[in-house]
Formats: structure tokens, C-alpha cells, sequence
């Protein structure tokens, strides 16, 4: 199975990492799903999520980061991507995260940004991590807060997204160290 060059993290519950060609149906499925994907680009069809899809995997290539591929450990199944995120014109380095629908509210945004913040830290030598949401986006900025983060006020996007309303949410690297766990 051909894979993103990239490392791969475990959690508790998670495999991570990046994009393999095995993953578009998952990808596919994700941005087919208008509450999945409401917040993160809109429904879209395959050949559009292919070409975000090989983004991801080209940005592993070329930058040595992109969003990981969630996989969860007990079924094997692909429920989402998650991870480091800056593309050129971008606010920050971000780590976003999407899930399908059956793996919301499970807490796994949570476990997986969570590692791909310490790597994004530890290992991309990042000094600050930002969150592009939504202020409609109540179950993300549910999940910033449980990383510590906290709302820095609004944000622009590039185009094509510079019509999106987001909020930056927040923490650098120090405050992500301090904070409790």
C-alpha cells in the first residue's frame, strides 16, 4: 500500500499516519458527508477530495508534515485526518482535525491532536500552533478548549477560503507544556 513519506504515531486507541492511496474512501466519504464537512471545505466530489487528498500527501513530501490519517486501532478503519496543516498564505502552523460522523464525540480529536501537537512541538521545532475554526463550530472549539487553547479573535483565511469566517484559536509552545493534563 503506497504511503505518504512520514512518520507514524500511536495513542491509546489511534494509529496516525500520513495519507496512503487506501485512504480515499475514507477521504471520499468524509467530504461527501455535509455535517463532516461543513466546516472544513464543503461537501465535495471524489476527484476534488483525491486532489485535496494528494495535497495532504504532497505536503508530507515536500514540507515534511501534513494531516495524518486517523485509523482506529480496534477495527482498522480510516475515521478521519488530523495533524499539522500550513498552507502558503496560511495565519500559523495549524493542527486541524475532521472526523467521520460515527467517530465524533469519542474523544478521539482530542488523543489524536494531542499527539500531533507534541510531534508538531518536539519534532517540527513549532513555537506556536493555531486552530482556524468556525464561530458556529461549537463541537471544534469544544475541542481546542480541552487542548488548552483559547479564542485569539478573529482570522483570515487565503483564497479560496478568504470568504470563510474563522475564529484563531490558540497556545504556543510553553503554554502547551504547562498546562495540566
Amino acid at each position: 500500500m503506497p504511503v505518504a513519506p512520514g512518520p507514524t504515531l500511536e495513542t491509546e486507541r489511534l494509529i496516525l499516519r500520513p495519507p496512503a492511496d487506501a485512504d480515499l474512501d475514507g477521504w471520499a466519504m468524509l467530504m461527501a458527508d455535509p455535517q463532516a464537512a461543513r466546516f472544513i471545505g464543503g461537501v465535495q466530489p471524489r476527484a476534488l477530495v483525491w486532489r485535496g487528498m494528494a495535497a495532504m500527501a504532497g505536503s508530507w513530501a515536500l514540507h515534511g508534515f501534513g494531516m495524518f490519517s486517523v485509523i482506529e486501532k480496534a477495527s482498522g478503519a480510516w475515521i478521519g485526518r488530523i495533524g499539522p496543516w500550513r498552507p502558503d498564505g496560511w495565519p500559523g502552523d495549524e493542527v486541524g482535525w475532521g472526523l467521520l460522523p460515527s467517530a465524533q464525540g469519542r474523544g478521539y480529536a482530542v488523543e489524536a491532536a494531542t499527539a500531533t501537537m507534541d510531534w508538531a512541538f518536539d519534532h517540527l521545532g513549532w513555537t506556536d500552533i493555531i486552530h482556524c475554526i468556525d464561530p458556529e463550530n461549537i463541537p471544534s472549539q469544544n475541542v481546542a478548549r480541552r487542548l488548552g487553547a483559547v479564542n485569539r479573535g478573529p482570522g483570515r483565511l487565503p483564497p479560496p477560503h478568504d470568504a470563510s469566517k474563522v475564529e484563531l484559536w490558540g497556545q504556543t509552545v510553553d503554554q502547551w507544556r504547562m498546562r495540566s493534563r
